[in-house]
């Protein structure tokens, strides 16, 4: 039985105090004991985190890191300093991060593999642009990206995939609940080809991409997703347990 994740990506947004305040309001917050919720904050707010962890519920990782332990990487952060913040979590690959930033699929291949010597659980972004998806070739790219991003990576570590179509970040669309499912079922084929069914049955598929309240529900009957990266929408405590709660 895989246990649903809801994660909460806050991008370059908030304060320290604003990261405080958000956990606070969270606190009292219920929900079922078979889903997992997560922030994945700026590296600023990790510390407010580290010191709530023995309170909150809200488990909490980081946006990026570095494929190195340590070295001369100016404005690097090594996934050391992040464990040393009890970070569970890492994005890896997030579109954002390959086209505004320019990461190549080495450097995300690194980054996986790095964060998994290390003991942190990457959350692996893929995904089609619209220009990609209307020429039919979604399934190819998305699978290029699981095949160069997992290269020289074994089975039985926990990871999660998350598939967020680019053209649904931020925009307000979304995929249909039954593409998302397609999608998601794909990737966990193609995993199961590249290593072997039983694992890739383990592992969690989240969906991405403009996920509100009103469609959450939607998209986690599906047999294949299994939660949720949600941007935007995770800003607002209240809106994010609506989503959480769906």
């Amino acid at each position: 039985m895989r246990k649903s994740l809801i994660a909460g990506n806050w991008k370059m947004y908030k304060t320290t105090k604003e990261a405080r305040d958000y956990i606070h309001e969270l606190r009292n917050a219920d929900w079922d004991v078979d889903r997992e919720v997560a922030v994945l904050a700026p590296f600023t707010c990790l510390t407010v985190f580290h010191e709530a962890r023995e309170w909150s519920r809200v488990q909490y990782g980081a946006q990026n890191m570095s494929w190195e332990k340590e070295g001369a990487f100016t404005g690097e952060i090594s996934p050391l300093m992040l464990l040393e913040l009890g970070c569970k979590y890492v994005l890896v690959g997030h579109s954002e991060r390959r086209q505004v930033m320019g990461e190549s699929e080495e450097m995300i291949n690194s980054k996986i593999k790095r964060a998994l010597e290390c003991g942190l659980v990457p959350i692996f972004c893929v995904g089609e642009t619209l220009e990609e998806r209307e020429k039919g070739q979604a399934e190819k790219r998305v699978a290029e990206q699981i095949r160069l991003g997992l290269q020289g990576v074994s089975s039985g570590h926990d990871l999660v995939v998350a598939y967020e179509p680019v053209w649904a970040i931020g925009t307000g669309l979304n995929a249909k609940a039954t593409d998302a499912q397609e999608m998601c079922s794909f990737i966990r084929q193609a995993l199961g080809r590249m290593y072997d069914q039983k694992w890739a049955g383990l592992v969690r598929i989240l969906y991405g991409g403009s996920v509100k309240p009103d469609n959450a529900g939607e998209f986690m009957s599906q047999d294949d997703i299994d939660g949720a990266l949600v941007g935007g929408a995770s800003l607002d405590p209240a809106v994010f347990r609506s989503i959480v709660n769906y």
